[in-house]
């Protein structure tokens, strides 16, 4: 890696790490599970950004990664995840913690939400993010018209879900 692509890196990181905590929300049930999956996309995250070219948005990039993560991580049940270490206090990074009581509203929703099946979870959250269309599609490697069919089926099925 670049040393010169490191200071770019972790301000970009830092600046989007919310988006890397929503995900890791989805996808885990405690806060070790919550901090592994952090660090293993983090981790992902500074691998493949020598390869990042820019054509799409750092964020949209970046949403592509961690929920490959989250998902490959996950559909193998795997309830603990090795990781690599890496030190990003040497980069002066500073990890935020999640703040649970920000998030209480959305309980039900994250309840109803782990009933989902992996792929409905990573549409559901571009959604909420306000993504397009387009760029769920192209997030998730799927149409256009795919992405919006499937969000109406998941509609529904929340829907029963949280008013059953």
């Amino acid at each position: 890696m670049n040393k010169h692509l490191e200071p770019e890196f972790i301000t970009l990181l830092d600046n989007n790490q919310n988006l890397i905590h929503k995900v890791c929300r989805l996808y885990t049930v405690d806060e070790a599970s919550h901090k592994d999956l952090f660090q293993e996309i983090s981790i992902q995250l500074w691998n493949a950004y020598p390869k990042f070219r820019g054509d799409a948005k750092f964020t949209t990039w970046a949403y592509r990664i961690a929920l490959n993560t989250a998902i490959s991580l996950y559909r193998k049940k795997k309830r603990s995840i090795d990781t690599t270490s890496i030190d990003f206090s040497i980069h002066k990074f500073e990890y935020t913690e999640y703040n649970e009581e920000e998030e209480e509203q959305l309980k039900a929703m994250y309840k109803a939400l782990q009933e989902l099946n992996d792929i409905e979870k990573a549409l559901v959250f571009l959604y909420l993010e306000d993504k397009n269309y387009d760029e769920i599609a192209e997030t998730l490697g799927i149409s256009s018209i795919n992405a919006r069919v499937k969000m109406n089926r998941i509609k529904t099925k929340l829907k029963q879900l949280l008013n059953p």
